[in-house]
């Protein structure tokens, strides 16, 4: 899950582009926090790039670095990594100088990404910097463009290499993309004068730009469109976006949903030219939008995400009615949400049930979401730094707490645990949600289906495991009907994308691609965890001995315990698990580095803000 952002203002002398693109990206954080970029075309056709990891304010040092972005259309992107590595190389949007001049920014998952590199290998030989299946598909587009040979690009032309990039990439995607490329014009010269007839003699004033956005055939990943009327009341200002609320919260109106196999394009100066450039195969949203991922005063596919939860909160307080039994209900003396998402179902859960409803957990609103963070040492300390529960709301109390969904179990286990710590005598655990039993493959990277708590265990052993009297999920019957009577498609045509409740994906999935994912899910967390024993050396001066190897640093005594610390000065590439004082001639580093001088934070492990 990623959140992008497209935009061109009427006005080609305009450089507000990024300043806009900025505003909108912290609308979209919650998407991701990861690493965050901006990339905007002048009128000249010169591209200016910002990007790195960690949230907008950091890249942008709180929009210092925007004056560095003059342009009047762009793209933005915040990153939430799938399974791929976490370094700045692949903080996007990403940029090919040929043909044209192109950046784009993308939103879901290539499940075939390993035939796709062997083409791009083998037979485009086009080169590839880093472990991101985004820059993949921007190289697959990149290559079927490059094969017309044309001077000059039309949208027609475009509309043909998409439809061709289609016929290649399976999975989940949503794309904006940025063409910003000089058009060539041709003079004959005659034959006296040269051999050849033609010479190129120039090059256009009225250079080709715009912006172009996509949509895969389901209809997985969300993608909208506004426009409003420019600031100089000449044209049309347009933008594109993950969700809705960012184009509201800008004052772009006239919201319309990208259709699953969709192409839009929007050339300096012209109106929006649409094109189905492959047959749409299906309109199945990504049901985790509504669950858990989008914010709630967005609408979705055409469906509202809060009065979906609202659905949700309905049919969990029937469902908790019909497995509990009247009395068991009357027992409940508050019903308590787990900030923040979980708050519209758990109101309507309250008054379903014809309970108390209690906000009793107070969110420190300055920690972000605990699931989508990379490690789970750091999860399980988040949530208590996040959450503070108010011990008058629990003490001798049975009470029913609210939750979105079960990931892992291990924010769960750390919430139970702090409600018996303030006093609640029993606790009783519902889930919007039905358990999440296989992996999510459409670009959001739950967890591998060994780590998910209720993969394979009954919701008695799920009860036990995170430390609930009971637990109660929704049914999937239940949480599809809860979305679907909402669609403006009506809800007996209405498909979700439920694969991580049930192994049932929309799309065809090739029986390697599990064994491929958990071994690039590997890789990814041993570079992860070096990076932090690396940053944690940089920041505190030492490392405790089990960081220290994992960092590639071995003490001078192997009977020193994990607690045991090291010298900050200690070269973390310098040594290896052998004799101490060996240097390594080959560390293990990764394999794709970011080198652009916007691009910080590889290298610079011990930076702070200022």
């Amino acid at each position: 899950m990623c959140g992008i952002l497209g935009l061109i203002h009427a006005d080609p002398t305009s450089t507000s582009a990024a300043l806009e693109l900025h505003e909108a990206l912290y609308l979209l954080q919650h998407r991701g926090q990861d690493a965050a970029g901006i990339a905007v075309s002048s009128s000249r056709g010169r591209i200016y790039q910002c990007k790195g990891n960690g949230m907008a304010s950091r890249v942008f040092q709180d929009g210092a670095r925007l004056g560095d972005l003059p342009g009047f259309m762009g793209l933005g992107h915040l990153r939430y990594p799938t399974a791929g590595t976490s370094a700045n190389a692949e903080a996007q949007p990403f940029y090919v100088n040929s043909p044209y001049g192109i950046c784009f920014a993308h939103n879901g998952n290539l499940i075939n990404a390993q035939r796709l590199k062997r083409f791009l290998d083998q037979e485009a030989h086009r080169h590839i910097n880093t472990d991101s299946d985004s820059e993949l598909m921007l190289n697959i587009f990149a290559h079927e463009l490059n094969v017309m040979q044309k001077p000059r690009v039309e949208e027609r032309d475009l509309f043909e290499a998409l439809s061709r990039m289609y016929q290649q990439c399976e999975g989940a995607w949503a794309c904006v993309a940025m063409l910003a490329g000089k058009s060539v014009f041709v003079v004959s010269i005659p034959r006296p004068l040269r051999r050849d007839r033609f010479c190129i003699l120039g090059i256009r004033n009225d250079s080709w730009y715009g912006i172009m956005a996509f949509r895969d055939p389901y209809g997985i990943r969300p993608l909208v469109l506004g426009s409003r009327p420019s600031a100089n009341g000449k044209g049309t200002d347009y933008m594109l976006a993950s969700e809705s609320v960012a184009l509201d919260q800008l004052r772009y109106r006239d919201i319309t949903d990208i259709q699953p196999g969709q192409a839009v394009i929007i050339t300096k100066g012209s109106t929006p030219m649409f094109w189905q450039v492959h047959p749409q195969l299906a309109y199945a949203p990504d049901i985790f939008e509504y669950v858990y991922f989008a914010r709630p005063d967005s609408v979705v596919d055409g469906i509202s995400v809060h009065r979906s939860r609202q659905n949700m909160g309905s049919k969990l307080g029937d469902r908790i009615l019909k497995v509990l039994g009247p009395q068991a209900v009357q027992d409940i003396e508050v019903v308590i949400p787990i900030p923040e998402t979980s708050k519209t179902a758990a109101s309507i859960v309250a008054q379903t049930l014809r309970r108390p409803y209690s906000e009793a957990f107070v969110k420190n609103r300055y920690i972000f979401r605990t699931f989508i963070m990379p490690e789970q040492t750091t999860r399980q300390s988040s949530v208590r730094r996040k959450l503070n529960p108010m011990r008058d709301q629990f003490e001798g109390r049975t009470v029913l707490l609210i939750d979105d969904s079960i990931v892992r179990g291990t924010t769960s286990r750390e919430i139970v645990s702090m409600a018996r710590e303030a006093g609640a005598r029993k606790v009783i655990f519902a889930v919007c949600a039905p358990p999440i039993t296989h992996a999510h493959i459409y670009g959001i990277d739950l967890a591998s289906p060994h780590e998910l708590v209720a993969h394979n265990r009954a919701e008695e052993v799920v009860a036990a495991h995170i430390g609930a009297d009971t637990v109660i999920y929704q049914s999937i019957e239940d949480l599809q009907a809860a979305c679907a009577e909402l669609s403006p498609r009506g809800a007996a045509k209405q498909v979700f994308e439920v694969g991580l409740f049930c192994g049932r994906y929309v799309t065809p999935v090739d029986e390697g691609y599990f064994a491929h994912l958990e071994q690039v899910r590997g890789e990814a967390q041993r570079f992860k965890v070096r990076d932090r024993a690396r940053q944690a050396a940089a920041v505190n001066g030492c490392v405790g001995a089990e960081q220290a190897r994992v960092n590639g640093v071995a003490s001078s005594d192997p009977s020193r315990s994990d607690r045991s610390a090291l010298p900050a000065s200690v070269d973390a590439n310098s040594y290896s698990g052998g004799s101490a004082g060996r240097r390594d001639t080959s560390p293990d580093v990764r394999d794709r580095m970011d080198i652009n001088l916007h691009n910080f934070g590889d290298y610079n492990h011990a930076e702070t803000d200022s």
